[in-house]
Formats: structure tokens, sequence, C-alpha cells
């Protein structure tokens, strides 16, 4: 299909507009929603979706939000310190605890657990939090120490339980270990150790195991020269679009890094929108924005922003008239015949989604960066003034 490219001054409009939904519907207590409708995500927040929206609201310049949102991650890992400490001592005694004693992938805005059923052990968010405050460090220049002790915490979880199988980002998969939950991992420790807040003990702990987490990603997960979904498979997945773009623990423009992002293109993209992989048949396997946006953020530092503004504009084309952005777009879906079973289950597909919100801005402004760095602005040319 033919997209029409927005101009910058659209674009700027909805990374606009995206940040003040964001602002607006964060809780007090710092939690981001993944969606304030969804029936299945309303009133919980996510560690990984929401330390995606604090880097997107970080890079637009909204950085009390994304420290709001720190903070609440650490207040959440601190109160389960004492699981943390028999989590670390079951793993050292080699009789690691069950899968259902594991920390949560989601909490109520509360920082509770909640009652209902969800696909809860999933590792990636513990290290993508930890990755997105030094991020924000980066950017803003704050300082990293009232975060510090969660900080710590949450490299003795990940350092304890990296190697074990668990659910993947969409919560499927739980028998397998994942090149995107590696990947988070890895950026996480790497981060907690590039942060500086971590004592003696610790920084070695985290430095040798995001060096292990690290090589088994590259060894473990690799099929036909590009990242595979788990170990094992020959398959790709979307979210491997972010291990090798924003959070560059295999960097974009390197052999594995390029081979990925064609891996990605070739078998999940079409039209610019993204699959999450091809058995995928949640509300019929639709396309989702954000992982457009995750390409478009690699290919840009690929070397590639023509595409990468081609996909900005996909992204935007999937924007409701009242400018709410989806999970998900039933464009071009792998399989028709789910979609009643899931909205029977839930409802319409979730939106607004704040993730996707937040990759359209983090994507627009790696966009906008790129353009100032490279000297390509043209007089007139409307600027996001961000912070990649």
């Amino acid at each position: 299909m033919t997209l029409r490219t927005p101009a910058p001054a659209d674009i700027a409009a909805l990374v606009a507009s995206s940040a003040e939904l964001i602002s607006e519907l964060q809780d007090p207590g710092g939690a981001y929603p993944a969606s304030p409708t969804f029936s299945a995500y309303r009133g919980y927040s996510w560690f990984r979706d929401g330390a995606f929206i604090a880097d997107g609201m970080s890079s637009a310049g909204r950085a009390d939000s994304a420290e709001r949102f720190f903070d609440w991650c650490a207040r959440v890992v601190e109160a389960h310190e004492d699981d943390i400490a028999a989590i670390v001592s079951a793993a050292r005694r080699g009789s690691p605890v069950p899968d259902e004693q594991m920390l949560a992938t989601r909490f109520t805005f509360a920082g509770v657990t909640g009652e209902d059923d969800w696909w809860d052990f999933q590792l990636d968010g513990y290290g993508t939090w930890v990755w997105a405050v030094a991020e924000h460090v980066r950017r803003h220049g704050v300082d990293a120490g009232r975060w510090a002790n969660a900080i710590g915490l949450t490299v003795d979880y990940l350092a304890s339980s990296w190697e074990r199988p668990c659910y993947d980002w969409w919560e499927e998969h739980a028998e397998h270990v994942h090149g995107s939950t590696l990947g988070c991992i890895a950026a996480g420790l790497t981060s907690a150790v590039e942060l500086g807040v971590l004592d003696d003990a610790r920084t070695e702990l985290a430095t040798a195991e995001a060096a292990a987490v690290e090589q088994a990603l590259r060894t473990r997960t690799v099929a036909g020269g590009h990242l595979a979904k788990w170990v094992g498979s020959s398959a790709v997945d979307g979210s491997l679009a972010a291990i090798v773009g924003v959070m560059e623990v295999v960097p974009a423009a390197s052999d594995l890094g390029l081979a990925t992002i064609a891996a990605i293109e070739r078998d999940l993209t079409v039209d610019g929108g993204v699959h999450r992989f091809l058995d995928d048949t949640f509300f019929g396997g639709g396309q989702w924005p954000l992982l457009t946006c995750f390409l478009g953020i690699a290919l840009a530092r690929a070397g590639d922003p023509a595409r990468a503004r081609e996909l900005l504009g996909w992204a935007y084309s999937t924007t409701a008239p009242d400018g709410s952005m989806p999970e998900q777009v039933g464009r071009h879906l792998l399989d028709p015949t789910m979609v009643d079973e899931w909205v029977e289950r839930w409802g319409p597909v979730a939106q607004p989604l704040l993730w996707t919100h937040a990759m359209f801005i983090r994507l627009a402004v790696e966009l906008d960066a790129h353009l100032r760095a490279t000297a390509t602005t043209v007089a007139g040319t409307d600027s996001l003034e961000t912070t990649a």
C-alpha cells in the first residue's frame, strides 16, 4: 500500500499529544498503565512495557515522568527483597524455586502482584528497567543513587536466574530461553555496572554474568546468521529489533545486527507493518506499530534513516481520529479465523496502548537526532527539540 509521508509538523504534534496522553494516564505513584480500557491490561503495569514507555518519555524531555516510574520499580523490587534472597539462595544450592515463586512480570499500580491469573514468570522486564535508568542518566545527568539498592537487588535476581527458561515478551513458550529475554538481561546487567552504583562484589558479579549472557545470546540464539526467537529455533521474532536497535546489545550496523534486521524485514514486515512472529494468532496475528518503531530505530542506527522514516510513516498511519494508537492493526492478518475468539474473550484490540505511543515518540526522536547530527535539517523544518 502507498502511505502518505506525514509532515514534520504532524509528527511533532503526535509526539506532543502522545507524551501528554502518557503523562495524564500515569498513576500518581509512578506506574504506567499498559492500556486504560483493555480488559486484560486495565489496572496493571509491566516492568518491560513501562521501561520502554519511560525511555520514550525521557527522550522527549519528560524526565520527571520517567523518574517517577523508576521510583515505582524500585519500590516494587525492594518490597520483594526477601523473595529475591530466597530465589538467589535456592539457585546457589542447585535447587531453584519453582516458576510460580519467581517475581511477577506485572503489578497493580499499588505495586502488588494482583489476583488475576497471568503468564507471570518473565525475566526481561527486570533487565529493561535498569537499562532504561542508565539511558535516562546518560541523557539528563541525574544521580542514579536513589535507585541503587533496587538495582543491586535486580542484579542479584538476574545473575542467579538468567539461564532459566521463562515466558517471552508475548507471555508464551515458557519452556524456552528466548533471544529477546537474553538481550534485555544483558542490557540490564551491563547498564548496572555502567551506572556505578553497585558495590565491588556486585560489580564483579554483574560484569561476569553480563558477558556470559551476551555470549549465550551470540551463540545459542543465532541461526542462519541472525538472532533467533529462542534457543534451538531458526525463526525470527519482532522483539529482536529492540536488541539490535534501541538497546544495542548487538550493534545494528554489525553483521549480526544487519542480518537480524534483514530477517525481520523479510519474514515479518508487510508494507511497513511488523508482525510479532509468523505463527502469531493473537487477535488474528496483526501488525504492531510499536514493533515497526523498534525496527525503525534499528534501521536508523544501521545507516538507513530513509527506510526508518517510511516505518515512522506507517506507524503514524495507524493513529485513530482521536489521536490514539493501537496495540495492533488488522490490515494483514496471519490467521483471520482467530479474531472473533479473542474479541469474545477480551473485547476489541487495546487502544490506546501507551507502549505504542512511547515507541512512536522514541523513533521520532531518533530520526530528529539523526537529522541534526548529520546536518541535513533544512531551514524551516520543525524540530522536536528532544534528546535521543
